[in-house]
């Protein structure tokens, strides 16, 4: 029995390459566009000399190109996660990333395995568009995780500053500047608009539905519905707070209920797989007994469509709606 060592050059250079994106995107916009950054990238261009309007204009081309360029045939499956994950790279360099990081693939491929050229261009040419997927994935997903646990704090900052006197405005210009990225930038985006004439609730809205984000539709709502009935913003603020905390810590809940069960369906569903690839390598002619037996291709349709069931079961007994 003899192992193939192909299967893992090719795990090797698929992780190689999403590597890579991540280093050619902090080596490209510095270490100001990371999510750990202590100081918010707004206030980082700010310091390193750039104008207000600058700025804003650039944080905005960033926060908008990838909807606006969802059309485009190759970038348009990841052009709403991109906008999510606020990607720096216009869509042309994404683009072009796929096509470099696949060129890089294809070249590790031929030094590290004796696959034909057809295989080889087209696991290169997936690696290629799937790294960048799965890093703009990964992205999306953490930055969002992010808005959502700092959103509470934010809004009990701003009630804080209203109760002291503080225009909303201001208030709002505080979260920007004491609260890190992603949240400081999104609010620093929103008070160098309202100093600039957009209404705030109309910039709130546009925030909300760019993220895709309830909660932010609720204080998009209720900014809204202040400024045109007026009361207590502090008080409608300090309500909303407690009711986005406690959605925060009832998801988390859920999610921390649901994992057990998620986990084990990405067990049921990836372990027939795994066992497939194992045979395949430790015994390739394991199937050449009734691989031509007439029962056999109807038998593995018969396979792959109960994994699709299993796949589909799993997803909705876990997907619970809050």
């Amino acid at each position: 029995m003899s192992l193939s060592a192909e299967p893992i050059i090719y795990g090797l250079v698929f992780i190689a390459v999403l590597v890579l994106v991540e280093g050619v995107y902090l080596t490209v916009f510095g270490r100001s566009i990371s999510l750990n950054n202590r100081v918010n990238r707004r206030l980082t261009l700010l310091e390193k000399g750039g104008r207000r309007e600058e700025v804003l204009e650039q944080l905005r081309k960033e926060m908008s190109q990838h909807m606006r360029s969802r059309r485009v045939p190759l970038y348009s499956i990841l052009a709403h996660k991109a906008q999510k994950a606020n990607i720096a790279f216009t869509p042309r360099q994404l683009v072009l990333l796929m096509v470099g990081l696949g060129a890089v693939a294809y070249a590790g491929l031929t030094f590290g395995t004796g696959a034909a050229l057809e295989i080889r261009v087209a696991v290169a040419a997936a690696m290629g568009v799937g790294s960048v997927y799965v890093w703009v994935g990964h992205k999306a997903k953490k930055r969002i995780g992010l808005i959502e646990a700092q959103l509470p704090d934010a809004i009990e900052l701003m009630v804080r500053s209203l109760r002291v006197g503080i225009p909303f405005s201001s208030a709002v210009a505080v979260v920007a500047k004491e609260v890190p990225d992603p949240l400081g930038s999104e609010m620093g985006l929103i008070a160098d608009e309202s100093a600039y004439g957009r209404d705030m609730s109309d910039s709130l809205k546009a925030m909300a539905e760019r993220l895709d984000l309830q909660d932010l539709r609720f204080l998009a709502v209720a900014v809204t519905i202040q400024q045109q009935a007026g009361g207590n913003l502090a008080e409608i603020l300090d309500g909303l707070s407690k009711v986005v905390r406690a959605r925060f810590r009832l998801f988390r809940r859920v999610k921390a209920i649901t994992a057990e069960a998620k986990w084990s369906g990405m067990f049921l569903s990836g372990f027939p797989l795994a066992a497939l690839a194992a045979i395949n390598l430790m015994e390739p002619n394991y199937y050449d007994k009734v691989s031509q037996t007439p029962v056999f291709v109807p038998a593995c349709l018969v396979v792959a469509a109960f994994l699709i069931v299993n796949v589909i079961v799993m997803r909705a007994l876990v997907n619970i709606k809050v």
